[in-house]
C-alpha cells in the first residue's frame, strides 16, 4: 500500500523520515529560481536539516522559474503541498526523507507577482540553479553577452522581464526605490566564480535600461561565490516506482541522489543568512581553491569518462567505471595531467579527493547515465577541460590525455557511436557541433576553429598536433585501441 504524499499524510509515512518542524510556522526568506532535482537534493536538504534543529524557520524557500519545465514542476509540487521525497543511495545503503523547506512556488511567467515577492523585505536571499548555460556568458571571453535576444528584449522592456536576471534587476529596482535593503544573490550553479558571473549578468542587463541602477547593484548587492556538489540524476518512472515500492510513498517527482554532498560558500550576506554551518555548509573567505579542485578533478573527470563511454554504447556511469580502458583513461589523465596543475586546497589531500570521486562514480545504485555526463559539452568543455590544457601548455607540460579527451568529444559529436547507433542531439549547440565534427573527420582543425570554446588553446601547435593525431587515430582504429595505446604510453 502506498501513501500519496501531502501534508495530511505525513503522519502515516513510516519508511522515510519526515520534517520534525511545523511547516505552517515557516515563513519565506529565500526566493529560488530553478526548482530542479539538484536544488531539491542540495540547498533544500541543507535547509530542511537546519529547520529540523528548530532554528531559522523564517528562511523557507519560495520557488520561482521562467521556463515551461518550471511550470510543470510547480504543478507537480503543488499537488503534494511542495513536499519532496529525497532518496539517498550509497552502494551499501539507501535511505529516504521527506523534505519540507519549500512553502510556495510562484507561477512562472507572472512577472508582476515574482517582482513583488522579490521586493518583499522578508526576502533576504535570491538563489539560482539555472544550469551552466543559463548565464548568457560568452564561453571563451567570460564576458556577459548583452546582445542575446532574450537579454535585449528585457533591456527594451525592463518592467516586464522574462529572464531570471531581468526579474532580479526589476526586484532590486523596486527595493532601491522603497529604501529596502537589497537581497543577496546566491548562485548554486556549477560554474567557476558563479557569484561574479551572476553579478555580470544582473548588472549587464540592468545597464541596458538603467545605468544608475546597474552601478548601484554593483556597489551594494552581494554575490557570494560558492562550490556545490552532489550527483543527482533525472527522475523517471524507475525512481517513482522505487519510491513507491521501497518507501511506500506516491511522489510525482521524487529526487534520487548519492549520499555525498558538499557546499563551500563565501560568507558574504549583508542582509543576513540562515545558520547553514549547523547543517554542514563550509563557509570560507575565498571559495576559489575548492572551486578549482571540484571543477577540474570532478567535472573534468566526468568529461574524460563520458565520451569514450558514449562511443562504446555504455549506458550507466558505474558501468563505464567497470570498463578497464575507460577507468584507466580517467586515472591516467587525472594523475598525470589534471591533479598536478590544481592549486593546493586548504586541509585537503587532492589524491584522497580523487579516490573519493572514484568511489562515488562506482556507485551502482545511483543510476547516473553516461548521456548526462555527455550533455552540454559546448558550455562545459571551456570551463572544465580547456583551462587545464591552457595551464599545462603554459608550463610546457604534456597534454596527450586531454587532447585525446577533446578528440573523443569531437568524435562523439559526429553523432554515431562505434556500433553505428545514432547519438541523439545532446547539446544546445548540437547542429553546429555536428557540422564541425563532420568537417573535422577529414580536417581536424575544423573542430579547433570554434574559438569561443577553445580560445587561445586552439592556436597552440603542440595541442593542435596532439588533437589531430588523436582524432585521426580514433577514426582509423577505434576508441578501444586508441585508449589501450594511450594507457601503454604509446598515445
Amino acid at each position: 500500500m502506498t501513501i500519496r504524499l501531502s501534508t495530511d499524510t505525513l503522519g502515516a509515512i513510516t519508511r522515510a523520515a519526515v520534517p520534525a518542524y511545523d511547516r505552517a510556522a515557516l515563513t519565506g526568506g529565500i526566493v529560488h529560481f530553478g526548482v530542479g532535482n539538484f536544488h531539491r537534493a542540495h540547498q533544500a536538504i541543507y535547509l530542511d536539516t537546519l529547520f529540523n534543529t528548530g532554528r531559522d524557520h523564517d528562511w523557507a524557500i519560495i520557488g520561482a522559474g521562467v521556463l515551461p519545465t518550471d511550470a510543470a514542476m510547480r504543478e507537480r509540487l503543488a499537488g503534494q503541498d511542495m513536499l519532496t521525497t529525497v532518496v539517498e543511495q550509497d552502494a551499501n545503503r539507501s535511505t529516504a526523507r521527506v523534505t519540507g523547506a519549500m512553502i510556495d512556488y510562484l507561477a512562472p511567467g507572472d512577472a508582476a507577482a515574482i517582482i513583488a515577492k522579490l521586493a518583499d523585505p522578508a526576502i533576504r536571499i535570491v538563489s539560482l540553479t539555472i544550469t551552466e548555460g543559463g548565464y548568457f556568458i560568452d564561453p571563451a571571453s567570460g564576458v556577459f553577452d548583452p546582445t542575446h535576444p532574450a537579454i535585449a528584449a528585457d533591456g527594451a522592456s525592463p518592467k516586464n522581464p522574462s529572464t531570471v536576471f531581468g526579474l532580479i534587476a526589476a526586484g532590486l529596482k523596486q527595493r532601491r526605490k522603497a529604501g529596502t535593503r537589497p537581497f543577496t544573490v546566491m548562485s548554486c550553479d556549477n560554474i567557476p566564480h558563479n557569484g561574479a558571473v551572476t553579478r555580470s549578468a544582473v548588472t549587464g542587463l540592468a545597464a541596458l535600461s538603467d545605468p544608475e541602477l546597474a552601478a548601484w547593484i554593483a556597489e551594494t548587492v552581494a554575490f557570494p561565490n560558492g562550490m556545490v556538489d552532489r550527483i543527482t540524476p533525472a527522475t523517471g518512472e524507475r525512481e517513482r516506482r522505487i519510491c513507491a515500492e521501497d518507501y511506500g510513498i506516491e511522489d510525482a517527482c521524487p529526487v534520487f541522489c548519492e549520499g555525498f554532498k558538499q557546499w563551500v560558500l563565501e560568507d558574504d550576506f549583508p542582509a543576513g543568512r540562515p545558520a547553514l554551518e549547523e547543517a554542514g555548509v563550509q563557509f570560507v573567505p575565498d571559495v576559489t581553491p575548492y572551486e578549482n579542485m571540484k571543477i577540474r578533478i570532478l567535472n573534468g573527470g566526468h568529461a574524460v569518462i563520458a565520451y569514450p563511454s558514449g562511443l562504446l554504447d555504455i549506458h550507466f556511469v558505474h558501468e563505464a567505471m567497470a570498463h578497464p580502458l575507460v577507468r584507466g583513461f580517467l586515472e591516467k589523465v587525472e594523475y598525470e595531467e589534471v591533479i598536478p596543475v590544481v592549486p593546493p586546497v586548504p586541509d585537503t589531500d587532492l589524491g584522497g579527493y580523487f579516490r573519493q570521486i572514484k568511489e562515488r562514480l562506482d556507485n551502482p545504485k545511483i543510476g547516473d547515465t553516461v548521456r548526462r555526463l555527455c550533455l552540454d559539452g559546448s558550455n562545459r568543455q571551456p570551463k572544465f577541460i580547456v583551462p587545464t590544457i591552457a595551464d599545462r601548455l603554459a608550463r610546457g607540460e604534456g597534454i596527450a590525455g586531454l587532447a585525446l579527451e577533446s578528440a573523443l568529444w569531437c568524435r562523439y559529436c559526429f553523432g554515431v557511436s562505434e556500433s553505428g547507433k545514432t547519438i541523439e542531439p545532446n547539446d544546445p549547440a548540437w547542429d553546429r557541433l555536428q557540422a564541425q565534427a563532420r568537417l573535422a573527420k577529414e580536417n581536424p582543425m575544423a573542430w579547433l576553429a570554434m574559438e569561443d570554446i577553445y580560445g587561445e588553446v586552439a592556436q597552440s601547435e603542440p595541442f593542435r598536433a596532439a588533437f589531430a593525431g588523436a582524432l585521426t587515430a580514433l577514426w582509423r582504429d577505434g576508441t578501444e585501441k586508441v585508449l589501450a595505446r594511450y594507457l601503454e604510453g604509446q598515445g
